[in-house]
């Protein structure tokens, strides 16, 4: 199969880090987008990039790019695609849309065009046997995506996005995805030879994330894929890949460490570091945040800890991830629970400020907050701070260089904003 045109999505603020890891991966050219990247590379790079992206969200071969002006444009530039090659009539489809200030008035019904010209060119070539629809479990994802007058066609080679990593049962409300948590070590420059320690582990996802790479193992070795489905599809090309994944992995030069106020996160944890098999990699424990005292001379600390109003059920050092409460009925009873929590929270980062102050001399700390100013509540000064989206909230990723016996942080570098 000829170069490909691939294009992975990702975070928003992620885009710099997944190019580089791209440019790790494969040798294509690559273009930073907004929201993604795009590279020109092989059939076997869009596998492999599968197996080992932390960073992307899937990895999409483009078909086709138009210009269009109404849903008859779509049907066109779809039924132009040969969609044949890439797969049969046995497999279900799903069609998804984005759009960016597009003309159209129902994305839906732009969608429907989409299959329509799918389908019917099925029916064409087979003589009247088209592919079914599946909006729930497809065995193919056709992705197309409206700017002001263009279309760009996508096929997805990934299937269930790169962020489920196939060992995650266990978890808490709200929690923490893998891509994001890997976005924390990438921007934190962590690659596995010191320490790291998650104060706020919640379910694992910081730590095992950080296991799998101090390990080197690939992200991608416990899951299946939708390119195992398609017709260019070659097992033995898959097979070498995995086996050299599997082949590359090693015991961590460093240990991991998690703690977790709720005793019942680090169970989570614990049963999810197994499934991902890296327990081993791992010393998990329970405590308080403002408690525990460092488990190591020195390292990195990387915390995404519990925030909005959702501390006042997870507890003040409790389960790592973010959630909005909806207000329903009957909301008003907790009111005063959630007062009393808030408070609380307000006094927890100045007090871990402290601890970290006291016991933490030499540890770099790097927090993910929507609270842009949580440096000054902590009374300390960032070195670095790093804009990152945990889903649709605006967050930043703080670093804190702690100094024994200093009220604030000393800095030496300059904020990326």
């Amino acid at each position: 199969m000829n170069q490909l045109h691939l294009f992975l999505p990702c975070a928003a603020g992620v885009e710099d880090l997944l190019e580089a890891e791209v440019r790790r991966l494969c040798s294509g050219h690559t273009d930073k987008l907004r929201g993604g990247v795009r590279v020109v590379a092989s059939w076997r790079d869009a596998m492999l990039l599968n197996l080992h992206s932390r960073l992307a969200q899937r990895v999409l071969v483009q078909l086709a790019d138009g210009f269009y002006r109404n849903e008859n444009d779509l049907y066109a530039i779809a039924s132009d695609v040969a969609w044949e090659i890439w797969f049969t009539t046995r497999q279900s489809i799903k069609v998804e849309i984005t759009a960016q200030h597009s003309p159209l008035t129902s994305l839906n019904f732009a969608a429907l065009k989409v299959k329509d010209a799918v389908c019917d060119r099925f029916r064409a070539k087979t003589g009247g046997v088209r592919p079914d629809v599946n909006t729930q479990w497809p065995d193919v994802r056709v992705y197309a995506h409206l700017t002001t007058d263009r279309c760009a066609l996508y096929i997805d080679t990934s299937g269930e996005p790169l962020f489920k990593r196939g060992w995650r049962e266990d978890k808490g409300d709200a929690p923490l995805k893998e891509t994001l948590a890997a976005a924390m070590l990438a921007a934190s420059g962590w690659d596995g030879s010191a320490p790291l320690y998650d104060p706020c582990c919640g379910s694992g996802t910081i730590a095992i994330e950080a296991a799998t790479i101090a390990c080197h193992q690939a992200p991608g070795l416990l899951r299946r894929f939708a390119f195992e489905k398609y017709l260019p599809f070659q097992s033995h090309v898959w097979d070498g890949l995995r086996q050299q994944a599997e082949a590359a992995v090693r015991d961590p030069s460093v240990p991991v460490f998690g703690s977790d106020v709720a005793f019942r996160m680090v169970d989570f944890a614990q049963r999810n570091a197994e499934r991902a098999g890296v327990a081993h990699a791992l010393q998990l424990r329970g405590g308080d945040a403002l408690q525990r005292m460092p488990p190591a001379d020195g390292g990195v600390m990387l915390l995404n800890p519990p925030y909005g109003e959702r501390i006042a059920v997870a507890g003040v050092a409790g389960v790592a991830g973010t959630s909005v409460s909806a207000r329903g009925p009957g909301a008003g009873r907790e009111t005063a629970q959630v007062d009393g929590q808030r408070d609380e929270r307000d006094a927890f980062f100045p007090q871990l400020a402290t601890h970290w102050k006291k016991h933490y001399a030499g540890w770099t700390a790097w927090v993910l907050t929507p609270d842009l100013k949580l440096p000054s509540r902590m009374r300390l000064k960032e070195s670095r701070r790093v804009p990152m989206w945990n889903g649709p909230i605006e967050c930043r990723l703080f670093r804190f260089d702690m100094v024994a016996g200093s009220a604030r942080a000393k800095s030496t570098a300059t904020p990326t904003e």
